[in-house]
């Protein structure tokens, strides 16, 4: 994603952590984006929609939007403060895109300009990681059962 094309969450989320000086002020606006996320409903919180990978829960879910189908909407949900506010951001960088997008995005450089990949635990990074991970799984599952949509509606 180049600058131009970066979800206004995501902009809002880069221009805070430039704009903070310590980690200890950005550990605290990372747990205030968690706060800020909406959790999901008990019934979503099932095994099926567990990361894996990660050692806090973490759930995760995708519907396509109600506007624009081809679009995903994220959702998602952890029982760890530190944990749901990097949920917030991953969810800034890739809800609201198409699943070829999702596909495609690449999230390194993101991570590595907030400072996440320098200033996080190797678990907490493999944790991002089994989230991303999952995120492209249910992406290409989207595509897939769109395309089986599209290809049954003009046979």
């Amino acid at each position: 994603m180049t600058e131009s094309t970066l979800p206004p969450a995501l902009e809002e989320i880069l221009e805070t952590f430039d704009w903070l000086e310590t980690w200890e002020e950005r550990y605290g606006y990372i747990i205030e984006l968690g706060e800020t996320l909406p959790g999901l409903p008990i019934e979503e919180q099932t095994k099926e929609n567990k990361v894996n990978g990660c050692l806090s829960s973490v759930w995760l879910v995708a519907h396509a939007d109600a506007d624009d189908p081809s679009r995903m909407i994220l959702s998602a949900d952890s029982d760890s403060a530190i944990v749901k506010g990097l949920v917030a951001i991953v969810l800034a960088i890739f809800s609201g895109h198409t699943a070829e997008e999702i596909v495609g995005i690449e999230v390194s450089e993101t991570f590595v300009t907030l400072g996440l990949s320098q200033h996080l635990s190797v678990s907490r990074r493999n944790g991002l990681s089994a989230m991303v991970k999952r995120i492209r799984q249910l992406a290409t599952m989207h595509a897939a059962s769109a395309h089986r949509c599209e290809s049954f509606s003009t046979n």
